[in-house]
């Protein structure tokens, strides 16, 4: 085992805002990040007060010792949902107390997970759209809608996706990514006016649906978290609002 050292302040301080800030971009809710950063303080002897909000991460250390201090704040881009990095930063804060590991090494660990590969963007695209066609077909609808269902939800997490790395307003992004998808599902039924076309329009913007943001949500407003609860509820609104206008600019346009 090793030695847990005596790091300086600012290198356990911004050791420990980099983990946070992993975890609320991955999707954790603040209940886990606030037991995950005390967790690996306590192992290095001192005690940590957090102030999470939406987008930052404020963080006070105090030695058992009262002899050195450290706050510090850190910004907090927008999630990118990504489970196994969560899981593998809460199995690394365990070793981090039971085996004494040093600030070098929890850091080289980050670097290791950080460059870790997500799964093929044209994999996410086809797995997102089948998901998509599948549901069509639970609420009733057919093979035609289903193909539909899969084009529109392809391309519009296509949309959703360019539209990110161009550095759209998330809204905007949602918006088009609703709008592209409900055009496209509708289009096969527009030149087929006899055609049934509810199923392929309901289900082929549930990709947009923000799940995990509306679960922590409710997550921190049970866990006493009311500020950022709302914060977060209020964001699943108006993601909501955005595929709403999605929908109904392309039922004015198709004249439905």
């Amino acid at each position: 085992m090793e030695e847990v050292n005596k790091p300086s302040k600012y290198e356990l301080g911004e050791m420990l805002l980099e983990i946070g800030s992993i975890l609320m971009v991955s999707g954790a809710n603040t209940e886990r990040v606030k037991v995950t950063i005390s967790r690996i303080a306590g192992a290095f002897g001192c005690d940590s007060e957090l102030m999470i909000t939406n987008h930052a991460l404020m963080i006070t250390l105090n030695y058992h010792d009262k002899n050195k201090t450290f706050t510090n704040v850190k910004w907090v881009p927008n999630m990118h949902l990504n489970f196994n990095l969560i899981s593998e930063i809460s199995i690394m804060s365990w070793k981090i107390v039971f085996e004494k590991w040093s600030v070098e090494r929890i850091n080289q660990e980050l670097a290791v997970l950080n460059r870790k590969p997500l799964y093929p963007r044209f994999l996410v695209l086809t797995l997102v759209a089948l998901a998509g066609a599948s549901f069509c077909r639970l609420f009733g609808g057919d093979w035609v809608e289903m193909v539909a269902c899969f084009v529109a939800s392809f391309v519009g997490l296509y949309v959703r996706q360019e539209a990110m790395k161009m550095k759209f307003n998330f809204y905007l992004c949602v918006f088009f990514a609703s709008t592209t998808a409900a055009l496209l599902s509708g289009f096969y039924f527009y030149l087929n006016p006899g055609l049934t076309y509810i199923h392929a329009l309901s289900t082929s913007v549930l990709f947009l649906i923000p799940g995990v943001p509306m679960i922590n949500s409710f997550s921190d407003l049970i866990d006493g978290n009311i500020l950022n609860g709302i914060t977060r509820g209020v964001n699943v609104l108006i993601i909501a609002f955005a595929i709403a206008l999605g929908l109904l600019l392309s039922v004015l346009i198709y004249n439905f």
